[in-house]
């Protein structure tokens, strides 16, 4: 049986001190990391730190909106939204 793709909400922030989950604001995950926005290094980084802390290899962890935003949309394969939510230490949707 195959699970449905999560998609969450994040707000990206760039050349951080310390690439890190930043907690909940404003229903986005807030993602600091270290690399800078160029050439999608930071989108990389951004998507590695998801995979990690959801348990899923890196490449199935892609930005579908907003490639060059701070706010993007983040879809994640081989996981159930809820199991997402509790790994980012996200509050459950309604």
């Amino acid at each position: 049986m195959t699970t449905t793709p999560a998609q969450i909400r994040v707000r990206g922030q760039p050349r951080s001190r310390r690439t890190e989950l930043g907690g909940e604001r404003a229903g986005a995950l807030l993602v600091r990391v270290t690399a800078p926005p160029v050439d999608g290094k930071a989108n990389e980084a951004l998507c590695r730190l998801i995979a990690q802390r959801a348990g899923v290899p890196p490449r199935a962890v892609t930005v579908v909106r907003g490639h060059t935003a701070r706010d993007k949309v983040v879809r994640v394969e081989g996981i159930e939204t809820a199991a997402l939510h509790q790994a980012l230490g996200l509050k459950r949707e309604p």
